[in-house]
């Protein structure tokens, strides 16, 4: 057989921009293939590892992507889609990528303001008696926008606000014995206050929890 031109052997041109140091091996976790699976890269005689398979987004490399990022943070906590879009661009993502992220997570529903904003209303009334004043004021600092606030408020009703707060009231009177009346009414009247009940809720709620525990203030 002649021997081959050596002009027409095409020269080698390696994938990834340089030789591996050795062709036993090849590491790919700077490669980022889109909807291909680690396995489905590897060619004959050449073993690849998946050095990024057991890594967090956080550290993965050239594996990291923004769905890695959005996804990894929803797992942690529910987000709202203004907190999802700042969270993002403070990843030095492009305003782009990130919009397109958003529109991706509101389209599948794992972004929701409004059931965010009606589990926040749950926890902040079942789990540390807040009053509509504090929630809202939670809801927003999260984020969430406004129709999404005024319907998951909705639930909170007038009435269970006011006997939500005589409990919290009544259970918070047996501390205050020590203290003349006066003195009682304006300690429980500010910590009911704190917890963000309106006026006219915390007047009779502070009324009914002193006039139940009988005389015994100073």
């Amino acid at each position: 057989m002649p021997a081959l031109e050596s002009a027409h052997i095409a020269p080698v041109t390696y994938l990834f921009g340089r030789a591996p140091a050795s062709i036993d091996t090849v590491k790919v976790q700077d490669v980022a293939v889109q909807g291909v699976a680690v396995q489905d890269l590897a060619v004959p005689g050449v073993a690849v590892h998946d050095t990024a398979a057991h890594s967090s987004p956080e550290r993965s490399g050239g594996f990291k992507s923004i769905s890695n990022i959005s996804m990894y943070a929803l797992a942690r906590r529910g987000m709202s889609a203004e907190e999802m879009f700042a969270y993002l661009l403070s990843r030095d993502f492009e305003n782009g990528e990130v919009e397109l992220e958003c529109e991706r997570l509101l389209r599948v529903g794992l972004l929701d303001d409004l059931a965010l904003a009606q589990t926040l209303v749950r926890t902040l009334t079942d789990r540390k008696g807040l009053g509509r004043g504090s929630i809202v004021a939670e809801l927003r600092r999260r984020k969430i926008e406004s129709s999404a606030i005024e319907e998951a408020l909705e639930e909170l009703e007038a009435g269970d606000e006011l006997e939500r707060a005589i409990a919290i009231a009544q259970k918070r009177a047996p501390q205050l014995r020590s203290l003349d009346a006066v003195t009682a009414r304006r300690r429980l009247g500010a910590f009911l206050q704190r917890k963000g009940y309106s006026g006219s809720v915390i007047s009779t709620a502070v009324a009914r929890a002193l006039e139940s525990t009988g005389p015994v203030f100073r």
